[in-house]
């Protein structure tokens, strides 16, 4: 069983940055590849970014490529989602999530076991 928490929202400003981290309690975060997904009020649960279980492998979303980047500290069983270039768009609650074992990546909700609670991201025009 894994238990994610998010922190690290907020409101800024478009053009600003801000950095998400996840921390996972478990004894398998090591071997889950690791992703965010975001989900604006009235619209589906998105796909922003994904990491493997090694953190050498990396994906993103074309609306977020270039501006933001996934990385995972296995050692400290954390995920975090460095965002620069923030857009109005980009406004919406950001959820930590770990796949199912033996995924490398994942770019659907549904390959994904665990989730947080969410933290919500909010950008000023």
């Amino acid at each position: 069983q894994v238990q994610l928490v998010e922190s690290g929202g907020g409101l800024v400003q478009a053009g600003g940055s801000l950095r998400l981290s996840c921390t996972a309690t478990g004894r398998t975060f090591s071997r889950h590849a690791m992703g965010w997904f975001r989900q604006a009020p009235g619209k589906e649960r998105e796909f922003v970014a994904a990491v493997s279980w090694s953190g050498d492998n990396t994906y993103y979303a074309k609306s977020v490529k270039g501006r933001f980047t996934i990385s995972r500290d296995n050692a400290e069983n954390t995920v975090y989602l460095q965002m620069n270039s923030l857009k109005p768009e980009d406004t919406a609650l950001y959820y930590c999530a770990a796949a199912r074992l033996g995924l490398v990546l994942g770019i659907s909700i549904y390959e994904y076991d665990y989730w947080g609670q969410g933290t919500q991201v909010t950008v000023s025009s």
